[in-house]
């Protein structure tokens, strides 16, 4: 990448990362070019060389917060145990909720059926297997039991994170969030065992 390659993609990020900032602070439908122009310190002809139109830029705002997501839990997989990578994504869904809101997504991808085809594509390519590695690992160092499958340990934390918008607010107006969050936890690796298996002592 030369110098002027270099320039033009810190120019872009700029414009995505304002838009994305713009995004749950503006109407959709009222949100202007112009408006991102003046916020990102860029011309609006610089915005519609790089993007082409408000739709196209909304678009490519949305799957680079995909790629940011993806890439950033890879980082975190090569360093966390299991519990602190579940503690993670639980976690990472309220700040998720606070940079686009889920009627937000649901807008953008009724809207525009390339995001929700995008949104398809990269889950099945790069998020399951990410998801499917993770359980592996905990399984490798003994933090999930050999008699559950790698399916059914999937099909928990989806139900945990299809329940994760009401489980942040509940959360949210705790005192002891800390001590209620080791609550969820616990339910979610050992249900209501009184105490941790043998197998998961620490």
């Amino acid at each position: 990448m030369n110098g002027y390659e270099k320039r033009a993609a810190i120019i872009k990020e700029k414009i995505l990362k304002t838009t994305l900032g713009m995004l749950n602070e503006s109407d959709l439908k009222k949100l202007r070019i112009a408006d991102i122009a003046k916020a990102a310190q860029v011309s609006q002809v610089t915005i519609y060389n790089y993007f082409g139109s408000k739709e196209a830029l909304i678009g490519e705002a949305f799957k680079y917060f995909i790629e940011e997501a993806i890439r950033e839990f890879e980082a975190v997989l090569q360093t966390r145990s299991l519990k602190a990578l579940i503690e993670y994504i639980l976690t990472k869904e309220k700040k998720t909720y606070t940079e686009l809101s889920p009627a937000l997504v649901k807008t953008l991808m009724i809207d525009n059926p390339d995001i929700s085809r995008y949104v398809q594509e990269r889950y099945d390519a790069s998020i399951i297997p990410l998801m499917v590695r993770m359980v592996e690992d905990g399984k490798a160092r003994g933090e999930i039991s050999d008699k559950i499958s790698v399916a059914a340990v999937l099909l928990m934390m989806q139900v945990y994170m299809n329940g994760s918008a009401l489980m942040l607010g509940t959360l949210e107006q705790r005192e002891d969030k800390e001590a209620f969050l080791e609550e969820v936890l616990h339910l979610f690796f050992y249900g209501m065992y009184g105490q941790k298996p043998e197998l998961l002592q620490e």
